[in-house]
């Protein structure tokens, strides 16, 4: 039978078509759906001829990790977050127990604020030299953060340890919990990667697996293809 070979087209459902347009123009270039809009078919599991055991097993694999990791990372939310929230209650109360409540005297005066008044001002800090007395009974002079714009002799309150040394106040109740949500949180993103990191590392080896499998029948179906009668 001779005469021109027919253009290829595309399977049914496989795009913009005949079968999707009423009108179709024959000169115009057949554009295949994107990406997100095609189906996912299930061909892991499906019967069909191209299906190998290390297919169905990575399906599997992918399945059991998708409902194992969910729980697992909700279970490690649970577990570091009360270890977290255990850590640092016992360390707030420790430092309540080691730390001071000082008033304190300016040495000198505090740096003015461009902007005095605004927010910005209200939330600035300059350091400055204060005096104190330590818990030992010791008078001791460092610097602490004050607000701009107060004047030499007047007084502010800084938190000290039992040295005298300047430190940080204890830890809040929503320290506690930010800080508690945090390491929760990074427990469950900790298990979700591992998870996808298992899935890969089982996708790589049944990949180098069928590599040599494809190797090992390439060599056994050459000879017949290659030698001359």
């Amino acid at each position: 039978m001779s005469g021109p070979i027919p253009p290829a087209q595309p399977p049914p459902g496989s795009g913009p078509g005949p079968e999707h347009d009423p009108d179709p123009d024959p000169d115009e270039p057949v554009r295949p759906l994107p990406l997100l809009l095609r189906p996912v078919p299930l061909w892991r599991w499906r019967r069909n001829p191209l299906r190998r055991r290390t297919d169905r097993l990575l399906g599997w694999i992918g399945l059991g990790l998708l409902l194992l990791v969910p729980v697992l990372g909700l279970a490690a939310t649970f577990a570091v977050g009360d270890a977290a929230h255990l850590h640092y209650r016992a360390t707030a109360e420790q430092q309540a127990r080691t730390r001071s409540l000082l008033a304190a005297v300016l040495v000198h005066d505090a740096p003015n604020h461009p902007e005095p008044g605004s927010d910005e001002a209200r939330q600035a800090r300059y350091p400055v030299t204060v005096r104190f007395t330590a818990p030992d009974g010791r008078d001791r002079t460092a610097k602490a953060d004050v607000l701009p714009g107060l004047t030499a002799g007047s007084t502010v309150t800084v938190w000290t340890d039992r040295h005298g040394a300047l430190t940080e106040p204890p830890l809040t109740t929503e320290q506690i919990r930010s800080r508690t949500m945090g390491w929760a949180l990074l427990a469950f993103m900790a298990v979700a990667l591992a998870g996808c990191a298992v899935h890969g590392a089982a996708a790589l080896i049944l990949h180098r697996r069928n590599l040599a499998a494809w190797d090992g029948d390439w060599a056994r179906t050459a000879p017949r293809w290659t030698t001359s009668p």
